[in-house]
């Protein structure tokens, strides 16, 4: 293993650089340059005011840049999650219910555990049970705590976030969370409810009007996750179409992707314009979106690639 600072030489005569991103623990903004000119990839671009993890550091730039538009026609609410996701745990509380959080095991998971350690300790919300079913996300929960260095957080700050669920190891203990009543929370992977342990818990909880089904971040069209986010009287799991009486929640502000506006900030910091801006990873609009603001804002030549395409760097 070698550091991010170090850098690598993958193949003679290129060098690789690694700079946080602020995304998740580890990740990182890679430059590559091979002495006549450099290419940079962003990657998945992390928020200035992540509640974990630092802002993502500013580059010098690139001859060509690569760069994500997850959210480039959006901005990010600025009201405060934490209010927002105590006054949901606590109407469904007051029915018996069980919040159901579909979530993507390493970030997301992680912020949501701090999020109910805050809660919980500043009494916001009861001092109801707490279930992380997601044995990748319990195993991110440890890289997290082996790396503070990168976290906002104080080393009691990150151990309470890793103490506050009980973690759900077995298939049979994850079956078993099904046959019980709320009020209690479950944290489960994944994040758009394609698979894992969360559709099970989607298909029992689901039909019932005192459950609240929460999703707390993007769902891409054509998921499972973006189905009950749209309001769809039913969802197909396991080949059955089952009702969906519980009450369904968005809660965009825990996403770990910069808005528009955080990645043109981003971009604002660079010494000089890259000869070309390569736009990828959003949804057509989403990109487009972002294309026009780098070209209109910054007035820097931008290409939206099409799948397979090949570009030579001059």
């Amino acid at each position: 293993p070698r550091g991010r600072e170090a850098g690598v030489q993958p193949v003679s005569g290129l060098h690789a650089s690694f700079t946080p991103s602020g995304h998740m623990v580890g990740s990182a903004f890679v430059r590559l340059d091979d002495g006549a000119r450099s290419i940079l990839f962003s990657g998945d671009i992390g928020r200035p005011n992540d509640m974990l993890l630092h802002a993502p550091q500013p580059m010098e730039g690139a001859d060509y840049l690569v760069v994500e538009s997850t959210y480039g026609n959006r901005l990010h609410p600025a009201s405060d999650v934490l209010t927002e996701l105590g006054q949901v745990i606590n109407r469904t509380a007051a029915r018996g219910g069980v919040v159901v959080i579909p979530a993507f095991a390493v970030g997301r998971a992680q912020t949501l555990l701090h999020c109910l350690q805050t809660l919980k300790s500043q009494k916001i919300i009861p001092n109801l049970p707490v279930y992380l079913n997601s044995p990748m996300a319990a195993s991110a929960m440890q890289v997290y705590r082996r790396h503070g260095d990168e976290l906002r957080l104080t080393p009691a700050q990150g151990e309470a976030m890793a103490q506050v669920a009980q973690v759900i190891e077995t298939p049979d203990e994850s079956r078993e969370l099904n046959t019980r009543r709320g009020p209690m929370v479950i944290v489960a992977a994944s994040g758009m409810a394609t698979g894992g342990r969360v559709v099970h818990h989607l298909k029992a909880f689901a039909p019932h009007a005192r459950n609240t089904i929460l999703f707390a971040g993007y769902q891409a069209g054509g998921t499972r996750g973006a189905t009950i986010a749209g309001g769809a009287p039913t969802v197909r799991i396991h080949g059955q179409d089952v009702p969906v009486r519980a009450e369904v929640v968005m809660l965009d502000h825990l996403s770990a992707h910069a808005d528009g506006a955080e990645i043109i900030e981003w971009l604002r910091a660079f010494k000089a314009p890259p000869r070309k801006t390569f736009i990828t990873h959003g949804e057509p609009d989403a990109a487009d979106a972002m294309r026009l603001r780098i070209e209109r804002e910054l007035h820097w030549p931008c290409h939206m690639p099409f799948y397979t395409e090949s570009v030579a760097l001059e």
